[in-house]
């Protein structure tokens, strides 16, 4: 689909948008969208540095629409998961892009993981998401590989959809709804009355920041993010080669509450077919998807600088996370956890790597610890979003209508 925007020589003129959005990912045209709501009479400008929205995290993410069991009942968190996961169902069912509403087991190992179960069970009613405490003979009947100790959990809600249809459906209201977007349009520093990007000066009324793994940088321009960096962490997939529906649901462990990653597990996509993983493994530059793409020495310097650090002292165990997740890179490594999770999980089956995604985790540098919840800072003049990692996909209409009552209090 064409992208509407203005010709790229026109954009240093006198138009000064009252609102200019920095990212085009799901929660930057969500903001951008929401902002012509809170404001009707207002102009909103977006900029996205690549040639279409959604091709970073919001377009490479699983595509699970998480319930929120996950979450404790204080955390912004667990405040969006469910209503967006309702949210977004609708919206996906209006736009008729297809929903796998396959559902999610979590399964236990052993019975030392059952205290796990119960603490994900107590979270899931705490805030009123559908959770069931089922048996292991349940749970076969809902899958019948899934291997399981004793209990598990059923999530009935939980479903999976594919991300780069629902941007491109995204992508079209906002400019429907008077967004005018300006793709291929790279932000390089702020200025007195804008930004300045790689097409000239852009005066603006109000900046909103949601750039995903510059987040930080940017918000540093503007005196914000003092004690935040993000770091990045590399998210791989093997897919399978068996038939679509040769696995039923969506198989999770229980997973480690101290870090904000669930482990490897079994997604079944919109088709049906299902995929293991992701990694979690820490980066050395905000985009390395592959190779040397996208290589900057100053990113790979100032990353790898804090890697080592963390590596030296850290509140979460950085080096045991680091040293896990790199053994992830080893298809046998990935293959033999699944096979904690599932009979029947042949290697043959699973030797492709999908397109690998980064995860633009936000990390407190002074307390040395990763950060578990979104994080919002801002002004009167600008807002940055700095941590909107998973589920932001699922989050993304409720939080970014919070992001918007943030600006409108600071405004007013």
């Amino acid at each position: 689909m064409a992208i509407l925007e203005r010709p790229l020589e026109n954009l240093v003129s006198a138009v000064r948008p009252d609102f200019l959005v920095i990212g085009g990912g799901v929660i930057g045209l969500n903001i951008a969208r929401k902002l012509r709501r809170f404001f009707p009479d207002s102009s909103v400008h977006l900029l996205e540095k690549e040639i279409d929205c959604g091709l970073h995290a919001s377009g490479r993410n699983s595509g699970v629409l998480h319930a929120g069991f996950y979450y404790t009942p204080d955390s912004l968190k667990a405040k969006f998961t469910w209503r967006g996961n309702r949210q977004l169902t609708e919206y996906c069912e209006e736009k008729h892009i297809p929903l796998n509403k396959c559902g999610k087991l979590v399964v236990a190992k052993d019975e030392t993981e059952h205290a796990g179960l119960d603490e994900l069970l107590r979270r899931g009613r705490a805030n009123g998401i559908p959770l069931d405490d089922i048996s292991e003979k349940d749970a076969k009947a809902i899958e019948p590989r899934v291997k399981t100790c004793r209990r598990a959990l059923f999530s009935p809600a939980t479903s999976t959809v594919d991300p780069a249809l629902v941007m491109q459906a995204m992508k079209k209201d906002a400019i429907e709804e008077g967004v005018q977007l300006q793709c291929g349009v790279r932000y390089l520093r702020a200025t007195k009355s804008g930004v300045m990007t790689s097409h000239g000066v852009r005066e603006a009324g109000y900046v909103v920041n949601a750039a995903g793994l510059y987040a930080d940088h940017i918000a540093r321009d503007f005196g914000f993010s003092e004690q935040y960096r993000i770091l990045p962490f590399k998210g791989l997939y093997l897919y399978s080669s068996e038939p679509p529906g040769s696995i039923r649901t969506n198989i999770y462990p229980v997973p480690n509450l101290k870090n904000p990653f669930l482990g490897v597990h079994f997604t079944v996509a919109a088709s049906g077919k299902a995929k293991i993983g992701p990694t979690a493994i820490p980066g050395f530059w905000r985009e390395q998807y592959g190779g040397l793409a996208n290589f900057r020495l100053g990113e790979f310097v100032e990353v790898a600088t804090r890697g080592l650090g963390l590596l030296a002292s850290s509140n979460f165990g950085f080096t045991a996370l680091a040293l896990e997740e790199l053994a992830k890179y080893s298809k046998q490594k990935m293959i033999a956890l699944a096979c904690q999770l599932a009979e029947g999980v042949k290697p043959d089956q699973y030797q492709n790597w999908g397109r690998p995604g980064i995860r633009a985790q936000l990390i407190d540098i002074k307390k040395r610890k990763l950060e578990m919840d979104f994080v919002l800072e801002g002004d009167k003049r600008s807002m940055h979003v700095l941590n909107a990692v998973s589920p932001a996909f699922t989050c993304s209409l409720p939080f970014s209508e919070h992001v918007c009552e943030r600006i409108r209090s600071v405004l007013n």
